[in-house]
């Protein structure tokens, strides 16, 4: 094994992030890396440790790889909006165990990595009730690059010499660039005439890979690799290796000829002097060349050739974060005809233009196209698709490009890519006669376009909300959905619910919130006022909650969100701390002040932690066992069970600690998402009805309704057995 020293390794690393179960991509935990130029071997060291209770059980944990844009993703298998093109992703599925994965010859730019847990389960699981398991990924990267790159010059030989390490080599490709060819000469091995070499051109992306491989063993024979429209504007990657093994020899010559394109630039400023107040018509296809064009290299003779594209500049602009608009020619139409492509470039190269979804809309007029003829449309990244004179299926030399088509039949063409990759598109047009091609010659159609990069998918529709989402600066937008409508742009209705469904979810939370005025009745019958304004501030603010927390058309909100849910959660916990205070038989003073702490106590740990159950059930907990510490007071100091009476536990304290019981099984055990708006309503209807059958009865001195009369001025108390105060 022979050290290569112009090799150095790099590392990099990110923060690890605590996964969650996968319901909608912001479920998905996303890694952001920089592979550096002139990379050979990209290494992920992929980390999962686990923590929390022992109990915790091993799961699966899926993990996406992309270049150049986040992963597009689908584990819950919905259907994507009409019309977008998404290829599958690049995944592996791993346990709690450390895992790597090796990429040669990685393109440099920017990489994704993407975790998330299986599937959440619809179960509605409370904190504190069952375990905690946290499982947390962190990804690692080392790359391997070259600090010493041979630079290929076009059409000037470059000798090579292969005996124990690899020849790296780059060139660059300028714009307009059409093909290029590489070609071994003068190949010996040892002296012979054997070839034995391996040449790999281009870099690794994912999920697709269009690197080309060389392989010459025959010197007899020309070895040569042509590539169709080659990525522009970059540095192309090429390596050889020798099949000869460690100790044997072999020498070659590698040359590099690059074919550039002609373009014919139509710019805004002639057609700004030609047509100042009209649009674009026909005539412009008599636009003369554009002085702009270049030289683009030694091989080219361009001034002589004929043109090979029409080139029509693109003006972007930007409106909001991953939100552009492009502009073609001022606004005006795209003239396609059949001699050559006409070609728009959209610059999504920003670094943060993959977060969205390029959506693209071509129309043309019915009058002006024939039976015969066919607008064939390719959009590639990297480079365009030129070659439609003998090909349609719109493949450059490293992209395979997605192809639309207008025609009399089919008028209007959309393709929507969602995350699109960094770089520089290109929208390819040219018109093509498929029976008889002389028809094409002198036809012309102009074609509208419309051209967009959105951050949601029509806004996420109606049953859904577009989100920003971040991750060391990077902003990547996702459709979080709602009222049972899923996929892409909530746009999969397979398990969405019917606007019937919405509002009888929204009547059957909020009605039976209405039977609370059970124990508010019941409260001012026995002169608990305290209790009976509790009950109706949870009643109010629970129908309300319940109202605005709709996720279909049903909704109504009286005030945000998040101060009904905090009134709904004070009022529900109060209400048990309240109702089980009054239980215990306390007296008036320290009945009011436990009251007035356990609410502020109460209004603190929902400050702290809205979700978690243990600061509702900590004070309620705390107020049952300061009821039965009274409770076995009383029966001490009579000595006789209390409550005295066997009615009162059969007919109320039963029922009521039965009810109780029953809620809180179902409020833990039982909620689902599909199941919420049942079974949280009978928790509504059980714990009102609970309260009324739990509170103390009336003091038998006092009369009924009495506290409703307004008639005790300033007294505060009476003089009652139990309570020997009073105050005036």
């Amino acid at each position: 094994m022979y050290s290569d020293f112009r090799l150095v390794s790099e590392q990099f690393s990110q923060s690890p992030q605590k996964l969650s179960f996968y319901s909608w991509y912001g479920n998905a935990r996303l890694f952001y890396f920089r592979v550096p130029p002139d990379t050979v071997l990209l290494h992920w060291l992929l980390q999962v440790s686990q923590g929390g209770d022992l109990t915790c059980a091993n799961v699966e944990i899926t993990v996406y790889f992309r270049y150049g844009a986040p992963p597009v993703i689908n584990p819950l298998g919905t259907s994507f909006p009409a019309n977008t093109s998404m290829q599958p992703s690049f995944l592996i599925k791993m346990l709690q165990s450390n895992t790597s994965i090796n990429i040669s010859h990685p393109a440099p730019g920017d990489w994704f990595v993407a975790a998330h847990l299986p599937p959440s389960s619809q179960k509605i699981e409370m904190k504190g009730f069952v375990p905690t398991c946290a499982y947390t990924f962190q990804p690692d990267m080392l790359v391997v690059r070259v600090v010493e790159v041979s630079i290929l010059e076009p059409n000037i030989p470059f000798p090579q010499t292969l005996l124990f390490h690899p020849s790296y080599l780059k060139i660059f490709v300028p714009e307009y660039t059409q093909e290029l060819r590489l070609e071994l000469q003068g190949c010996a091995s040892n002296g012979s005439l054997g070839c034995p070499v391996h040449l790999t051109v281009g870099s690794a992306t994912l999920p697709s890979n269009f690197q080309k491989v060389l392989t010459c063993t025959d010197s007899t024979q020309a070895c040569h690799l042509l590539l169709p429209s080659p990525p522009w504007d970059r540095w192309l990657q090429v390596t050889a290796k020798s099949l000869a093994g460690p100790h044997v020899l072999v020498a070659f010559s590698i040359v590099a000829a690059l074919t550039v394109c002609r373009p014919w630039i139509v710019n805004f400023q002639y057609l700004l002097q030609n047509n100042p107040n009209q649009s674009c018509n026909a005539s412009t296809s008599l636009l003369p060349p554009s002085p702009g064009y270049q030289d683009l290299g030694r091989s080219s003779s361009v001034g002589g050739s004929p043109f090979c594209l029409r080139s029509y500049q693109v003006m972007r602009e930007d409106m909001d974060v991953v939100f552009v608009h492009f502009w073609p020619l001022n606004r005006v139409s795209v003239l396609v005809q059949s001699d050559m492509p006409s070609v728009m470039r959209l610059q999504l190269n920003t670094g943060m233009d993959s977060g969205g979804s390029l959506t693209i809309s071509l129309w043309v007029n019915k009058s002006v196209i024939s039976n015969n003829t066919l607008i064939m449309v390719c959009v590639n990244a990297a480079s365009p698709f030129l070659s439609f004179n003998s090909s349609l299926n719109c493949t450059t030399a490293f992209f395979q490009g997605y192809p639309l088509s207008l025609s009399t039949s089919s008028r209007k063409a959309n393709l929507i890519i969602p995350y699109p990759e960094t770089d520089n598109w290109y929208l390819s047009l040219q018109l093509v006669c498929l029976q008889s091609p002389e028809e094409c010659e002198k036809a012309s159609v102009l074609v509208e376009t419309t051209l967009s990069l959105v951050p949601c998918l029509n806004d996420c529709g109606p049953y859904g909300q577009c989100l920003l989402l971040r991750r060391h600066g990077y902003l990547y937008a996702g459709c979080s959905c709602k009222a049972g409508w899923c996929g892409w742009g909530c746009s999969d209705n397979s398990t969405a619910q019917t606007v019937a469904q919405q509002r009888a979810a929204a009547l059957l939370l909020t009605l039976s919130n209405l039977l609370f005025l059970a124990p508010i009745t019941v409260s001012v019958y026995r002169c608990l006022l305290v209790e009976a304004s509790v009950y109706a501030y949870t009643m109010f603010f629970s129908m309300f909650y319940h109202a605005c927390d709709q996720p279909g058309e049903a909704v109504l909100c009286i005030l945000n969100y998040d101060t009904l849910q905090y009134c709904d959660f004070l009022g529900s916990g109060v209400s048990i701390w309240v109702t089980i205070l009054c239980m215990a038989q306390l007296k008036a003073a320290l009945k009011y002040v436990l009251l007035l702490l356990g609410t502020l106590v109460f209004a603190m740990s929902l400050q702290l932690n809205r979700m978690g159950i243990w600061n509702v059930m900590g004070p309620c907990l705390f107020a049952l066992v300061l009821m039965v510490t009274m409770w076995v007071y009383h029966c001490g100091h009579r000595r006789h069970c209390y409550p005295t009476s066997w009615q009162r536990w059969v007919f109320y304290l039963l029922p009521g600690i039965s009810m109780a019981s029953v809620a809180i099984a179902i409020y833990a055990s039982m909620m689902t998402s599909d199941n919420y708006y049942y079974t949280h309503s009978i928790w509504h209807m059980l714990l009102a009805g609970s309260t009324a059958f739990l509170l103390p009865p009336r003091d038998k001195h006092g009369e009924p309704w009495a506290c409703s009369r307004l008639t005790c001025h300033y007294q505060i108390c009476k003089n009652h057995r139990e309570e020997l105060y009073t105050m005036t």
